[in-house]
């Protein structure tokens, strides 16, 4: 019994990977609430334009809380899309660094790089059986 090691689920970090991306799906809502009033408040809306961009955040928000919660789960089936959804993350980050708001980027890079990491760390890959 030296040699083997503990099977265990519990893991801190697949928590807080796990808080992580609520947090992300939680600000998909936000923004989508807040396309909502921006297109109900604006003078001329294209409808075709605003409502694709509107329908797809909504889509994108309830996409990360399903990978949140099956990740929160202990399902090791989210794990590739958890990490996914944070490729995307950092793809918008660079894009705002290069084109756009240069601390919402950064902001963006650090919370995708953090994220991913918290769910491919080894503590989190037992945690998910996969080790």
């Amino acid at each position: 019994m030296t040699g083997e090691k503990p099977v265990t689920t519990e893991a801190a970090t697949l928590d807080w990977g796990v808080r992580l991306l609520y947090l992300q799906g939680a600000g998909l809502a936000v923004l989508t609430a807040y396309l909502i009033v921006l297109e109900l408040t604006r003078d001329e809306v294209i409808i075709a334009i605003a409502a694709s961009l509107t329908v797809m955040c909504a889509l994108a928000a309830a996409v990360v809380l399903l990978v949140a919660r099956a990740l929160g789960r202990r399902s090791v089936r989210a794990r590739g899309p958890a990490v996914v959804v944070q490729l995307f993350v950092l793809a918008t980050g660079g894009f705002l660094v290069q084109y756009g708001t240069l601390w919402a980027g950064i902001g963006l890079l650090i919370l995708g790089a953090v994220t991913a990491a918290l769910v491919l760390v080894p503590p989190s890959s037992r945690a998910l059986g996969v080790d």
